[in-house]
């Protein structure tokens, strides 16, 4: 557990803002101009078995994988998947 917050403090740490902007431009946008919101880790308490999700008011829109090897692969996955969930929503990723 100690690895994963590690990993997530080096790819979103504040001083990594600008480069995470660039790197994940979809979820960079899903935040800002989508108003959603995504969780990153497990709920022992949901049926839903995803390490990753995109979720707005709506719901959950898109899920990932169950596993995966770093935090830096999961949002990845996610930038890829929400490209996909704009191109429903709005017509253009």
């Amino acid at each position: 557990m100690h690895g994963i917050l590690e990993q997530i403090r080096l790819v979103l740490g504040e001083t990594m803002k600008a480069s995470f902007e660039k790197k994940y431009p979809n979820i960079t946008r899903w935040v800002d101009e989508h108003a959603g919101w995504i969780e990153i880790g497990y709920n022992d308490d949901s049926p839903l078995t995803s390490f990753i999700r995109a979720i707005d008011c709506g719901g959950m829109l898109w899920q990932g994988q169950d596993t995966y090897e770093s935090i830096d692969e999961a949002l990845q996955d996610l930038n890829a998947g929400l490209e996909t969930v704009f191109e429903e929503i709005y017509g253009i990723g």
